[in-house]
Order: structure tokens, then sequence, then C-alpha cells
């Protein structure tokens, strides 16, 4: 993994969350240059310099591209847009979650969002999927399709993580690779991230079965999805919630696991009791109890215990592929394999490991996006195909 930050495992996962994302390397260099000084501390302190910092970078961007537009330039205008909406989505959240400047910045990141898609002339629509009387945002990305290509197209549910959201997974190119290969995308902030925490106030909990009911519910309307060629994959925490939804929800063609969970109690046990554990976020336990929407360690770790697959994946009967990091610091290799292991109903399982020496081996492999996006959307497109 690239790591430009000396002895900062956190903050050299949200750098090489942005790479991964598009970012220019020049604009990353602007924002972290003067972050060195102090990546060791990590307090908040030193957390507010990293907000401030890739704000500002934000900011100049989102100045650029609107002077761009006004003067018709619409394509750079666009990628201006899109590299902001990097630089921001990075400052917020990677702040603890009272940090007062997280909405405007939130705000702003959805703003650039929508300016990139609506200049650059993506294939992306914004919907809301109802869900238990609010909505749940998301994006369809629809299949792109040959001239001959007949009838209604495969499609993936696309979940988020602990602390990622829509934004970031389409920046992140895995809805294009697999609209390249002719499977559609809907990309959803499930409850406890993104939109549907901040603005919805959804929080995250055991059973992602009901909004992927939610999904596969909104997507029957679409007369271009093929409900029986529809299954689900997420990344990270999102390692529970596919398979948790595939054991609970038959109408599922398939599912992906882009980096593996087990039994996410007992990570977080070991998490607690050791000071040096690698972690997705800074204010982690904060962020933690946000998501879930409860306090305290005692709640946290109680909840914990009931994100777990234990005793449950024998149910599932769809195809699954899991897919991780062989030098994962966040969630040991030992996870994937328990979860292969043990769908034993499942027709089609399948472990894919990034290796050391072939690349991607970090946590989802965040150090080499593009890898995991053409393993599993080759994978997708094979086994949805018929």
């Amino acid at each position: 993994m690239f790591e430009y930050f000396e002895g900062n495992y956190t903050w050299n996962m949200a750098v090489n969350l942005a790479l991964g994302m598009g970012a220019s390397a020049g604009d990353l260099d602007d924002a972290c240059r003067s972050l060195r000084a102090v990546a060791r501390n990590r307090d908040d302190a030193a957390a507010e310099q990293w907000f401030d910092a890739w704000h500002a970078v934000g900011a100049r961007l989102q100045r650029m591209a609107q002077l761009d537009e006004s003067r018709g330039r619409r394509l750079s205008a666009a990628a201006k847009y899109r590299r902001a909406a990097i630089q921001f989505v990075q400052a917020e959240r990677m702040q603890s979650a009272h940090f007062a400047g997280r909405a405007p910045v939130y705000a702003a990141m959805l703003e650039c969002f929508g300016k990139y898609l609506s200049l650059a002339g993506e294939s992306c629509e914004r919907v809301e999927v109802p869900y238990e009387g609010t909505t749940l945002p998301s994006l369809f990305v629809p299949a792109q399709r040959g001239d001959n290509a007949q009838g209604p197209a495969p499609c993936m549910i696309h979940f988020d993580g602990l602390d990622v959201n829509k934004e970031i997974l389409f920046m992140l190119g895995m809805p294009q690779a697999l609209a390249r290969r002719g499977v559609s995308t809907l990309v959803v902030d499930n409850p406890g991230v993104g939109e549907s925490l901040r603005l919805r106030g959804l929080h995250n909990g055991p059973t992602p079965e009901r909004p992927a009911a939610a999904a596969l519910d909104w997507l029957g309307t679409r007369r271009e999805v093929d409900p029986k060629r529809t299954g689900i994959m997420a990344l990270s925490l999102g390692g529970f919630h596919a398979p948790r939804a595939a054991a609970f929800e038959p109408r599922l063609a398939c599912c992906v696991a882009w980096g593996a969970q087990y039994d996410w109690g007992v990570v977080q046990r070991a998490r607690a009791q050791d000071a040096a554990s690698s972690l997705p976020v800074p204010h982690y336990w904060d962020h933690v109890g946000w998501v879930f929407g409860v306090q305290g360690m005692d709640a946290i770790l109680d909840v914990s215990s009931k994100i777990s697959l234990v005793g449950i994946l024998d149910r599932i009967r769809c195809p699954i592929l899991v897919v991780h990091g062989e030098n994962d610091r966040q969630i040991p290799l030992a996870n994937a394999r328990r979860v292969i292991e043990e769908c034993v109903n499942s027709p089609k399982r399948e472990l894919y490991i990034h290796t050391l020496a072939d690349g991607g081996a970090e946590h989802c492999s965040i150090d080499n996006v593009p890898l995991t996006c053409e393993v599993i959307s080759d994978w997708v497109a094979e086994t949805l195909a018929a």
C-alpha cells in the first residue's frame, strides 16, 4: 500500500481510497504535505487539521469548476467537480460524528458530485428506494447493451460498508465495470451510511435483508432489470450485509462479499483491547456508535455481537464470491476462508485472494482497486449470464 504518512494506517487508507476514486496526486500532495508533521498525533487537533487541509483543496477545485462552467467548458468543469467531491468526502468522513463542520462539507460533496454527473453526461440516475416509511437514496447505473441485446439485463444491488457511501462506490468504478459487462447496478446508501444516516436518521443493524428486500421491490418496477438475475454485493462491513441478505432473501441470484466478515463482535472486542489496531477512520468508537445509534462501549459491543454470520451461511443457496486481501490488516484472511467453508449449500462458492505478489492485498484491495473491480465484475457477469 502507498504509505504517504509514516506510522498512520488510518490516514494512509484514506489517501489510497482517494486515489482509487480518481484523485489527482497533486491535489493529494497539496492537502497532505503540511499534515506529515502531525500524522503521528492521532488526536482531535490532528483530525481537524486534516479537515482544514482537504477542505481547502476541495474548495479551490470547486471554484475552478464553477469558472469552467461559467465559460461553457462542461467537461473540464465536470472533472474538477469530481475531484472536489473526492476532497470533500474525505474531509468529512474522517471527523467525529459531532464535528460541526461535517454537515456543510457533506452538502458540498453532494452538490459537486451531482454537478459532475450532469456535466460529464454520466449514465447514472439518482433514485429514492421506498423503505419503511422513508427512502434510501441510491444511484442506478444501467447496463451497456449491444445492438443485439434483447430483454432485461441482470443487476447487482451494491450496499456500502461502515464508513463509505454511494458516491465513493461510484467513483471507485465498480458500477461502470459491471455496466461494460452488461450488468446494471443499484448503489444504495443502506441504513447507517451516507445520506441514509446523515439526512434520514437511519441506523445500521443486524437485518440487512430488510433494505435488500426494499431494493429488490424497487428494481421490480424497472423494465430494464431482470428480477431473476439480480444479486447483491457490498464491501468491508458489507461483507456481513451481503451474505446475511442472501441467506434470508431467496430472490437474490448471487452474492459478492468485497472483503469478508464472519463474526464482527470478535473483531470489535479485539480492537477494544488493542490500542494499536488498524482502524478505518479516526474517532472509531464514536463513529461505530453513530452508525448503529447506540452510546457507550458496552452498547457498541452488544450490537457488534449481533453482526455475525455464524450458523446461517448454510442458508445461502445462490452462487457466492468472497474477495479478500492477503495482507488485510483490519479483517484477517481466516474470516474469508471460514465464510466459504460454511456456504455448503451454495451451488458455486469461490474465494479469490489478492496476494502481495499480485497486488490489491490490503483491506478491500484499496491499494489496487482496478484489480478487484475486474475480478468481481467478471465473476458477476459470468454468473448472471444464463
